[in-house]
């Protein structure tokens, strides 16, 4: 899929790209780094149909929640010919135990076999963190492990 890049003088930069009804979907990054996530009407795609401003946490969240699942289904597809093995998304919410602690600290792979395979962060997909990885709140962890170890890694994750 192509995404259009277009530089907005005075006011920022347009990314975004055609859906097949021929609206076109995107977000514009200001200069001063307010967020809008836009939609353009489809006999137009200058015009636009919908603009939502957004926070940078309200942006990092959206593209965690596209992100995300699109990552465990590829994971999930890799892992059919494994039975009991399993991916899943697991968020870590700002004022849990482990906000501000290290993948080490929280030490899930001896507490219950399951493996932290990524973390998506603000859009961004950090690949097999080290145990020395940082986590914040509002990152979500790619893991994989049993049924058992995945629901034990998100009580852990929420209760401590």
């Amino acid at each position: 899929m192509n995404v259009d890049v277009t530089p907005l003088p005075g006011i920022g930069v347009r990314k975004d790209f055609a859906l097949d009804n021929g609206r076109r979907v995107g977000v514009v990054t200001h200069r001063d780094g307010t967020i809008e996530l836009i939609v353009s009407k489809a006999e137009d795609p200058d015009a636009c149909l919908a603009s939502l401003p957004l926070t940078a946490e309200e942006a990092g969240t959206l593209a965690n929640l596209l992100g995300a699942p699109q990552l465990v289904a590829q994971l999930n597809e890799e892992h059919r010919e494994l039975p009991g093995i399993s991916t899943k998304t697991l968020p870590l919410k700002s004022g849990s135990p482990y906000d501000g602690h290290t993948l080490g600290d929280i030490d899930l792979r001896h507490r219950t076999g399951v493996s932290v395979v990524a973390v998506m962060r603000a859009g961004q997909v950090h690949p097999s963190p080290t145990p020395d990885f940082l986590f914040t709140g509002g990152d979500v962890l790619v893991v994989v492990g049993t049924a058992d170890g995945l629901e034990e890694a998100a009580r852990i994750l929420k209760q401590g």
